[in-house]
């Protein structure tokens, strides 16, 4: 066994085998036993140390494992995988005396766990077809396999064509059943070029179907089933190609009737489309029943889709037309419509009505007659003269009342942790998951503080066992320090300085750095965060400090100032000096509007840090004011990363003038924040940065924070997600909510995808909820960034109406009136404006007409004349108005 050991440690993979053969079963225990305390000992190994001995650990342990699940684990360890060169033939090697059995139970094994490189793949190729058995298919089998197919597509030279390259594959009919049951596609198959669809996985998968090698009806079955279950946009896709290429007979659509119906009723718009067309042809061959129709008709009609439900209304339309004795089980599905959000579906749905009502009973009349209620005002004259006397009267409207959410109430941070023990499962809970929850970071960061002043013996003892196996538990304390000082580890840097993991040159480091002039705001207030931690991690291990003062009173970080006040009452009694970062943090978190009171007493204590508290507090000023004009800035966006291009586009952007208070007295790591700043000068290669800490950072100058962000923010009109998380917690910080505020919220309500609009809506409703929303500056803003093509009007008309459906009808309505006269006045309308007129329409029918009075170029639209979008939902607009004036 020593020997065996030896040739180990040694590296001599060539001699493993050998060495192998000389050893029973009892034998090959032992030496596993140490084989694994090894492996241990190879896990502390630099990249790329010894990588010929680690081979032969990896060798040596498969050939002493008697069982194929002890051997399967061996091999799949992740440590035991990072290889350049493969080791498995040594492996195959080793293994060549097992039993086929045994081989193909290892294979199956191997196959289940995760397969992420060409060279395990085929080790379970060739231990399958050692074994005599199928090949086993599982995610990363066939992920692998297919990045595999795609590369020796591209590196053939010539190039072949993707069918052929599947066709000589033995495995073909193991692998692709098994690919469309997968979570996700392997992104090498699911991508498709829509100039080019041919060359493609759909297009080959149909062709070998029509060859006979792929089972026709296994594809189509795990193709329908794949559509059932949903996933992501591009799978979806894909297997509607296929779908759509394998042609399904008359006889398999019907087979699917309840499939179909599934499809179009909650599947994802393409896949519901795709859906309605099969049941379009269903019932024009006499496949679907009037019951059947019914049941999806009611479902599809629930969907916001204009294009789903007007289709829907054609083909309900249609067997009206064939069958009028229908009537009595369709009208009710078309009076459902009537309640539909878009105005053109209800009056499709209006009209469909009509043709049914003269075949129904009286009973379903009525009951047609009393879903009508649900119709737009612009429709009741119609609806009159569908369903007469049948019609109530509409009753007298109740005076509106606008529906906002109630104000964000804050929420107090709390006390600090009451004893050591729930301190650390504070601490475990961040370290290990790294939450986004200011409250529990600031309430561990504090707590850290105050037991290592007052229990430091007991802390370091519980926090050394709970955080043992943490990255920086075990390592040389050389490359602890280099790793804390250059990627600044949270919450790590004062736990590990606690326990004696960072050395006091690193933590001096870690203070002197500092950030550079031309950084951008992200870096900037990231550097004051590392700031405060690395002040933190240098205060545990003096235990100088009682406890922090820039710990909030409340989740959004801000600070009240008697509470400050008392804080440092509590050092003078102390004897103790504030660090200055802390204190510098404290400033910028503490109430300043309307503390006068605060202000006496916090300089009534005859401290240095009582007179900075009572001369901020005085000066009630923004860190940074904002220029109120506009700074046009030219940007380059990339609009295809594929094919290079870049598309230079003007932002609307703001400027800060400089604050030298900030400058003078303050930390070097917060002086940035005092300069003055121009977008035009920013430079920022943050691709999505997003952080809570720092509207915590400033939770009373929202104004001056959301004018550096800016720039991140206006990305999202573009292809960026995620840039406008923040606008909740900007609308909820302190003080003045003026041109900065409003521009970031005229971008978000823009943005292009739905979830940074719901952002921007969430804001918006915190704002009006606040009364802090001034709506003309924002519809202004608006205007300013449609005038320039930044924000699309029916993007904006999407993020309206989900304002809109809260019941804030007035709050929307009055953001938009600013907006609609500079597009009403273009000689062409832009795309979408019907869309803004229709949601506008809805409001006014709510709330009355607009307090700012008629729309200029509203009633010159509705002249025009013609059944477009746009001159119906204009004329539907000046109704209301007019309607909500006499009332």
């Amino acid at each position: 066994m020593s020997t065996l050991l030896d040739a180990v440690r040694e590296g001599r993979v060539d001699d493993i085998k050998g060495l192998l053969a000389r050893l029973d079963r009892g034998e090959r225990k032992a030496a596993l036993d140490e084989l694994k305390d090894l492996r241990k000992e190879a896990r502390g190994w630099a990249w790329g140390e010894r990588t010929r001995a680690r081979k032969a650990l990896l060798v040596a342990g498969a050939g002493c494992h008697t069982g194929a699940a002890g051997c399967a684990a061996w091999l799949g360890a992740r440590e035991m995988r990072d290889w350049v060169h493969s080791p498995y033939p040594w492996v195959l090697e080793v293994l060549a005396d097992r039993d086929p059995a045994w081989l193909a139970d290892l294979a199956r094994r191997l196959a289940a766990r995760a397969v992420e490189s060409d060279a395990e793949y085929r080790l379970v190729v060739e231990l399958s077809r050692r074994a005599g058995c199928p090949l086993p298919a599982s995610d990363g089998m066939v992920r692998t396999w297919a990045e595999a197919i795609n590369g020796a597509r591209w590196q053939s030279r010539p190039e072949k064509a993707l069918v052929d390259v599947l066709r000589a594959d033995a495995h073909l009919d193991v692998l692709i059943p098994h690919l469309l049951t997968m979570p996700e596609l392997p992104p090498v198959v699911a991508w498709v070029d829509s100039r080019s669809p041919e060359g493609y996985w759909p297009a080959a998968l149909s062709a070998l179907v029509t060859e006979g090698l792929l089972d026709r009806g296994a594809l189509l079955g795990n193709c329908v089933t794949r559509l059932l279950r949903g996933g992501k946009p591009t799978d979806l896709r894909f297997c509607l190609l296929v779908l759509r290429g394998l042609g399904p007979t008359a006889d398999e659509e019907a087979a699917r009737v309840a499939d179909w119906m599934a499809m179009a009723a909650d599947g994802p718009s393409p896949v519901a489309g795709h859906a309605q067309e099969v049941l379009a042809r269903l019932d024009a061959r006499g496949v679907l029943s009037v019951r059947q129709l019914a049941e999806v008709s009611g479902a599809v009609l629930f969907r916001t889709e204009k294009k789903l439900v007007r289709a829907q209304l054609v083909q309900l339309g249609k067997v009206l037309r064939r069958e009028p004795s229908t009537a009595d089980a369709l009208l009710p599905v078309i009076a459902d419509a009537f309640g539909h959000p878009d105005t053109d579906a209800q009056e499709r749905a209006l009209k469909l009505a009509a043709r049914a009502v003269p075949a129904a009973t009286p009973g379903v009349r009525e009951e047609a007659a009393r879903m009508a209620s649900l119709l737009a005002p612009v429709h009741r004259e119609a609806a009159r003269a569908v369903f007469g006397e049948l019609l109530e009267d509409e009753p007298e409207a109740d005076a509106y009342e606008e529906i906002l959410p109630p104000p964000p109430a804050p929420r107090p941070v709390g006390p600090p942790p009451a004893s050591v023990a729930e301190l650390t499962e504070e601490v475990v809970a961040l370290l290990r998951s790294a939450p986004e929850d200011i409250t529990a970071f600031e309430r561990a960061l504090d707590g850290l503080i105050r037991f290592a002043r007052t229990g430091r013996e007991e802390l370091t003892e519980a926090l050394g066992s709970a955080l043992s196996g943490q990255w920086w538990d075990g390592l040389p304390r050389g490359q602890v320090d280099w790793r804390m000082t250059r990627n600044h580890d949270g919450l790590h840097i004062v736990a590990a300085s606690l326990l004696g993991h960072v050395s006091e040159q690193a933590i001096g480091e870690g203070q002197a750095r500092r950030t550079a002039p031309g950084a951008c705001c992200h870096e900037v207030l990231d550097g004051i965060l590392y700031a405060r931690l690395w002040e933190a991690a240098s205060e545990v291990r003096t235990g100088r400090v009682p406890y922090l003062l820039a710990t909030p009173t409340w989740h959004t970080g801000h600070i009240d100032a008697p509470e400050l006040v008392e804080r440092l009452r509590g050092y003078k009694a102390l004897g103790v000096l504030a660090g200055p970062v802390d204190l510098a943090q404290a400033l910028l978190r503490v109430r300043r509007t309307g503390e006068e009171d605060a202000a006496s007493q916090a300089a009534a204590l005859g401290t240095e840090e009582g007179d900075r508290l009572a001369a901020w507090l005085r000066a009630d000023e923004p860190v940074a004011a904002v220029v109120p004009r506009h700074v046009d800035t030219d940007v380059a966006v990339a609009r295809d990363w594929l094919l290079q291009t870049v598309t230079k586009v003007q932002r609307v952007l703001l400027a800060t003038r400089e604050n030298v208070l900030v400058q003078r007295k303050f930390p070097r790591p917060f002086h940035w924040l005092g300069r003055p700043h121009s977008p035009r000068n920013q430079r920022c290669y943050h691709w999505s940065p997003e952080s809570p800490h720092w509207t915590a950072t400033l939770p009373e100058d929202g104004e001056t924070l959301a004018a550096w962000l800016l720039p991140t923010v206006a990305t999202c009109v573009e292809e960026q997600r995620g840039t406008t998380s923040l606008l909740p917690a900007l609308a909820e910080s302190g003080g003045p909510a003026a041109g900065a505020l409003h521009l970031a919220l005229a971008y978000g309500l823009g943005a292009r995808h739905s979830d940074d609009r719901l952002a921007a809506v969430d804001a918006l409703l915190v704002l009006a909820a606040r009364g802090r929303l001034d709506a003309g500056l924002l519809g202004g803003e608006l205007a300013t960034l449609i005038e320039r093509d930044s924000v699309k009007p029916g993007r904006l008309a999407d993020a309206a109406r989900t304002a809109a459906g809260t019941g804030a009808y007035g709050t929307v309505l009055s953001v938009l009136a600013p907006v609609l006269p500079a597009l009403l006045a273009r000689e062409r309308a832009p795309r979408g404006l019907s869309d803004l007129l229709a949601v506008a329409a809805e409001c006014a029918e709510r709330c009355g007409p607009p307090e700012t009075g008629p729309l200029a170029g509203l009633a010159e639209t509705a002249a025009r004349g013609g059944t477009t979008q746009l001159v119906r939902q204009a004329i539907r607009l000046e109704t209301a108005c007019r309607a909500g004036a006499s009332a």
